[in-house]
Protein backbone atom coordinates (compact mmCIF):
# COMPACT_ATOMS: atom_id res chain seq x y z
CA UNK A 1 0.00 0.00 0.00
CA UNK A 2 0.84 3.67 -0.44
CA UNK A 3 1.99 6.10 1.62
CA UNK A 4 -1.00 7.82 2.50
CA UNK A 5 -1.74 11.37 4.44
CA UNK A 6 -6.01 11.80 5.08
CA UNK A 7 -7.79 13.97 7.52
CA UNK A 8 -11.75 13.27 9.11
CA UNK A 9 -12.55 16.73 8.74
CA UNK A 10 -12.46 16.86 4.80
CA UNK A 11 -11.66 14.48 1.72
CA UNK A 12 -9.05 15.07 -1.03
CA UNK A 13 -9.64 17.94 -3.12
CA UNK A 14 -12.86 19.14 -0.90
CA UNK A 15 -13.53 22.24 0.88
CA UNK A 16 -12.21 22.73 4.22
CA UNK A 17 -14.50 23.13 7.26
CA UNK A 18 -14.59 27.14 7.91
CA UNK A 19 -14.05 25.50 11.71
CA UNK A 20 -10.30 25.07 10.49
CA UNK A 21 -9.59 28.45 8.69
CA UNK A 22 -9.78 32.28 10.12
CA UNK A 23 -13.15 32.26 9.07
CA UNK A 24 -14.16 29.74 12.24
CA UNK A 25 -12.07 28.81 15.05
CA UNK A 26 -8.81 28.91 13.41
CA UNK A 27 -7.91 25.43 14.85
CA UNK A 28 -5.51 22.90 13.07
CA UNK A 29 -7.22 19.40 11.42
CA UNK A 30 -6.81 16.02 12.28
CA UNK A 31 -4.57 14.05 9.92
CA UNK A 32 -3.68 10.76 10.11
CA UNK A 33 -1.43 8.53 7.52
CA UNK A 34 -0.42 5.00 7.10
CA UNK A 35 2.25 3.35 5.35
CA UNK A 36 5.21 5.17 6.17
CA UNK A 37 7.92 3.43 4.22
CA UNK A 38 10.48 1.46 5.87
CA UNK A 39 13.69 3.05 7.10
CA UNK A 40 11.97 5.70 7.83
CA UNK A 41 13.88 7.99 10.58
CA UNK A 42 11.45 11.31 10.89
CA UNK A 43 8.63 12.70 9.45
CA UNK A 44 7.79 16.08 8.62
CA UNK A 45 4.52 18.09 7.67
CA UNK A 46 4.17 20.93 5.76
CA UNK A 47 1.13 22.94 4.90
CA UNK A 48 0.98 25.70 2.17
CA UNK A 49 -1.11 27.66 -0.08
CA UNK A 50 0.57 28.01 -3.68
CA UNK A 51 -2.49 30.27 -4.75
CA UNK A 52 -1.49 33.40 -2.25
CA UNK A 53 -0.99 36.16 -4.15
CA UNK A 54 3.01 37.36 -4.50
CA UNK A 55 4.58 33.70 -3.07
CA UNK A 56 3.59 29.99 -1.69
CA UNK A 57 2.11 31.09 2.08
CA UNK A 58 3.45 28.62 4.61
CA UNK A 59 0.20 27.62 6.86
CA UNK A 60 1.86 24.83 9.22
CA UNK A 61 5.81 23.22 9.64
CA UNK A 62 6.23 20.11 11.46
CA UNK A 63 9.02 18.12 11.98
CA UNK A 64 10.92 15.56 13.91
CA UNK A 65 7.84 13.39 14.16
CA UNK A 66 8.96 9.52 14.95
CA UNK A 67 7.93 7.29 12.28
CA UNK A 68 6.06 5.23 14.61
CA UNK A 69 3.39 8.47 15.28
CA UNK A 70 0.39 8.11 12.92
CA UNK A 71 -1.94 11.22 13.60
CA UNK A 72 -1.83 15.03 14.48
CA UNK A 73 -4.47 15.67 16.52
CA UNK A 74 -7.31 18.61 15.60
CA UNK A 75 -6.20 21.84 17.65
CA UNK A 76 -2.71 21.62 18.02
CA UNK A 77 -1.54 23.59 20.49
CA UNK A 78 0.85 26.65 19.37
CA UNK A 79 3.81 25.64 21.48
CA UNK A 80 7.54 24.93 19.78
CA UNK A 81 7.89 21.15 21.04
CA UNK A 82 4.57 19.56 21.38
CA UNK A 83 4.07 15.58 23.32
CA UNK A 84 6.76 13.11 21.82
CA UNK A 85 8.97 15.72 21.18
CA UNK A 86 7.43 16.69 17.70
CA UNK A 87 8.77 20.37 16.80
CA UNK A 88 6.62 23.43 15.08
CA UNK A 89 8.03 26.09 13.01
CA UNK A 90 7.22 29.37 11.72
CA UNK A 91 4.14 29.78 9.70
CA UNK A 92 4.09 33.25 7.14
CA UNK A 93 2.31 35.06 9.61
CA UNK A 94 5.87 34.33 11.92
CA UNK A 95 3.94 32.65 14.87
CA UNK A 96 4.69 29.32 15.97
CA UNK A 97 1.82 26.39 14.71
CA UNK A 98 -0.81 26.50 12.67
CA UNK A 99 -2.71 29.19 11.05
CA UNK A 100 -5.60 28.48 9.14
CA UNK A 101 -6.92 29.05 5.67
CA UNK A 102 -7.63 32.78 5.25
CA UNK A 103 -7.49 33.58 1.64
CA UNK A 104 -8.15 37.35 0.09
CA UNK A 105 -11.17 37.62 -2.05
CA UNK A 106 -13.58 35.03 -2.86
CA UNK A 107 -11.73 32.82 -5.38
CA UNK A 108 -10.80 29.41 -3.98
CA UNK A 109 -7.28 28.43 -3.21
CA UNK A 110 -5.73 24.97 -2.47
CA UNK A 111 -3.89 24.22 0.66
CA UNK A 112 -1.70 21.14 0.58
CA UNK A 113 -1.27 19.42 3.55
CA UNK A 114 2.26 17.47 2.32
CA UNK A 115 3.82 14.43 4.51
CA UNK A 116 7.86 13.74 4.65
CA UNK A 117 8.89 10.52 5.33
CA UNK A 118 13.02 10.83 5.76
CA UNK A 119 16.01 8.43 6.23
CA UNK A 120 17.22 11.22 8.61
CA UNK A 121 16.14 13.24 11.54
CA UNK A 122 17.13 16.75 10.25
CA UNK A 123 19.37 18.41 13.21
CA UNK A 124 17.04 21.71 13.85
CA UNK A 125 16.02 23.29 17.01
CA UNK A 126 12.16 23.64 17.43
CA UNK A 127 10.98 27.26 15.78
CA UNK A 128 12.28 27.14 12.16
CA UNK A 129 10.71 28.21 9.04
CA UNK A 130 10.15 26.01 5.79
CA UNK A 131 13.03 26.94 4.44
CA UNK A 132 15.51 26.24 6.85
CA UNK A 133 13.28 22.93 6.87
CA UNK A 134 13.40 22.61 3.26
CA UNK A 135 17.13 22.65 2.91
CA UNK A 136 17.82 20.32 6.11
CA UNK A 137 15.54 17.50 4.07
CA UNK A 138 17.81 18.18 0.76
CA UNK A 139 18.60 14.25 -0.12
CA UNK A 140 16.87 12.42 2.64
CA UNK A 141 13.05 12.55 1.18
CA UNK A 142 12.01 9.14 0.83
CA UNK A 143 8.30 9.62 0.02
CA UNK A 144 6.02 12.36 0.40
CA UNK A 145 2.12 11.53 1.00
CA UNK A 146 0.02 14.85 -0.17
CA UNK A 147 -3.81 15.68 1.05
CA UNK A 148 -4.98 18.91 -0.69
CA UNK A 149 -8.01 20.80 0.86
CA UNK A 150 -9.47 24.06 -1.16
CA UNK A 151 -11.20 27.16 0.89
CA UNK A 152 -12.91 30.32 -0.37
CA UNK A 153 -14.67 32.81 1.17
CA UNK A 154 -18.28 33.74 0.92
Amino acid sequence: MAFRIESPAFHREEMIPKRYTCDGENISPPLQWQNVPEGTKSLALICDDPDAPLTTWTHWVVYHILPDTCELPESVPHTEVLEKEIYQGKNSWGRIGYGGPCPPGKKPHRYYFRLYALDAEPVLSPGVKKKQLLKAMEGHIVAVAELMGMYARC
